[in-house]
């Protein structure tokens, strides 16, 4: 009995089939820089699609880190042990500039990378491999410290082997805020620093310290000898993992993490007990310096959450066009046919939108963004992430269903890519930690008015449409929406955040999928159409479904 046909079309290059990504280079790279990306993305995503995604696979399955505490003398080091395929996927990634690049000249081209650059290599990446992305987030987040606040010294010492690619030994970073009585409430932390003689040492402990036993050097919050309690009592500090002598920086790994999923990163509860620290900018600024980082590595979760999301897509994509049922391939059945079409205008709609606000990110990081595209940039990463967070564990979940109970067994990727996708609606802040980020620009910047307007302000620039007319009379609801929210009070403004940071999410990207459709038009109108329908529910019972009518144009 004939249950699969001849299996084609299985993805062996991430990058060569993604339109929307090489549409992406191509708004925002110039010719030069473009021509290089593209190069060097289709050998990364062909990587990605193979050698790096067999190493995930067996990292995840028999290969995933563990802790070696003591020597064969019985002396404590806090080895992790890492297979060798894992540490091939570490030589190859670091080695493209995801990291580096972005501080330093590309040689190829004279000058530095840039974010949009750096996250389309991470968008490729988890696609395979989400849990190492963890790491590379981390170094990204330790070389934007390091680079924006470390005194010449300290950043002489520990940026050029951040950002190694090949010609001197790498130093993955690490970034440690967890502590057991703080999580989310960094105030309430308790590391402490001690100035002796002319060097600091650190004290205490960290709960939830990823990469741990990885990195060569950990951007740290701790709190100097007589600061004032809360937030604003922490200073940063660079700590490296190891001395001079390669012996360990007096501090130890009490014990890794039993993770649902993310096996690849280590993640573990570090014990500081006098370990050599260098301070990484002004005393006491230290929570401003790591929320900076903080907004960086929430991109990362939003870029690794697309990246699950269209992973998730491919895989459902090529399993339902060769699995046949009642004697035809599951692609011939209009239910098949419209999940695999939401799934498309969302995914590209996503994509999209969270390269948008890459772009902004860019510009703010530069130091050429005005005050209001620095509000706007906290925004739309807090929207955002959310948003995507969310989607990826729903498209994990049905690419699961869309396999039937071959989606459930572990010789199919899709478990892995629901276990890794649900950390992301935890990492760098839950829905309800971004919320409060919400209240608080709404209540000391007025955001969401400076929000309604840019809306408005990107839709007048479009040619008018039917598109178009549905997003402007959902953006005037949304904004009455957004008054009333304004002037509730504390308590119910709570209840209400999420929901709101939703609408705005959707209202965003509904404002970017109309100027695809408008610039582009084709596939990209049909696409916008789908996710303005889903979106804002206009469909109405009985009418003709449109995934089904333009499924052989968009899937």
């Amino acid at each position: 009995m004939k249950v699969l046909q001849q299996e084609e079309m299985r993805a062996t290059n991430f990058f060569t089939e993604e339109e929307t990504l090489q549409k992406v280079l191509e708004m925002m790279l110039d010719k030069e820089f473009l021509s290089y990306a593209h190069r060097e993305l289709t050998d990364f995503g062909e990587l990605c699609a193979g050698d790096i995604d067999v190493r995930a696979k067996h990292t995840d399955r028999q290969g995933e880190p563990r802790l070696e505490r003591y020597n064969a003398y019985g002396e404590e080091v806090s080895e992790v042990w890492v297979n060798d395929g894992y540490k091939k996927t570490i030589e190859e990634t670091y080695n493209t500039g995801i990291v580096g690049y972005v501080h330093k000249e590309i040689p190829q081209l004279g000058h530095k990378g840039n974010y949009v650059y750096s996250f389309a290599q991470g968008y490729l990446l988890s696609h395979a491999e989400p849990g190492f992305y963890c790491p590379v987030t981390l170094t990204m987040a330790t070389a934007y410290l390091l680079d924006h606040y470390a005194d010449e010294d300290v950043k002489q010492r520990f940026l050029p082997h951040v950002c190694a690619t090949g010609e001197t030994e790498l130093y993955e970073g690490a970034t440690f805020l967890t502590e057991r009585q703080g999580g989310s409430d960094v105030g309430a932390n308790v590391v402490e620093a001690r100035k002796v003689g002319n060097e600091y040492r650190l004290y205490g402990e960290k709960y939830f310290a990823s990469n741990a036993g990885m990195c060569g050097v950990a951007m740290v919050l701790a709190r100097l000898e007589g600061a004032q309690a809360g937030s604003k009592g922490l200073t940063l500090f660079a700590v490296p993992w190891n001395n001079e002598d390669g012996t360990a920086n007096h501090l130890r790994i009490r014990r890794l993490k039993d993770k649902l999923g993310v096996r690849a990163v280590p993640s573990g509860e570090v014990e500081f007990d006098g370990a050599l620290a260098y301070i990484v900018g002004e005393q006491n600024k230290g929570i401003y310096y790591m929320l900076e980082a903080l907004n960086l590595s929430r991109i990362c979760n939003a870029v690794a959450s697309i990246g699950i999301m269209r992973r998730g897509f491919l895989e459902a994509k090529h399993y339902v066009t060769n699995r046949y049922a009642f004697g035809k391939p599951l692609t011939q059945y209009p239910m098949i046919q419209d999940t695999l079409g939401k799934f498309a205008a969302k995914l590209h709609v996503e994509v999209a939108t969270v390269f948008d606000l890459i772009q902004l990110y860019d510009k703010v990081t530069s130091g050429q963004g005005t005050q209001q595209d620095l509000i706007m940039n906290r925004l739309y990463i807090a929207i955002m992430k959310k948003e995507t967070a969310e989607q990826a564990v729903h498209y994990a979940s049905e690419a699961i269903e869309l396999h039937g109970g071959n989606g459930y067994i572990e010789d199919f990727v899709t478990p892995r890519l629901l276990r890794d996708a649900q950390v992301l609606t935890v990492w760098e802040g839950t829905a309800n930690i971004l919320a409060l980020e919400l209240i608080r620009l709404v209540d000391k910047f007025h955001a969401h008015e400076l929000f309604v307007r840019e809306m408005e302000t990107r839709l007048e620039k479009l040619a008018d449409s039917p598109l178009v007319q549905i997003v402007e009379e959902q953006l005037v609801n949304l904004a009455a929406t957004l008054q009333i929210f304004s002037a509730l009070d504390e308590a119910t403004k709570t209840f209400e955040a999420k929901d709101i940071a939703k609408k705005m999410a959707h209202l965003y990207e509904s404002v970017v999928a109309v100027e695809w459709a408008l610039k582009f038009g084709g596939k990209y109108e049909k696409l916008a159409d789908i996710y303005l329908e889903q979106t804002w529910s206009l469909r109405q019972i009985g009418a003709q479904m449109k995934t089904v009518q333009y499924f052989s144009e968009i899937v």
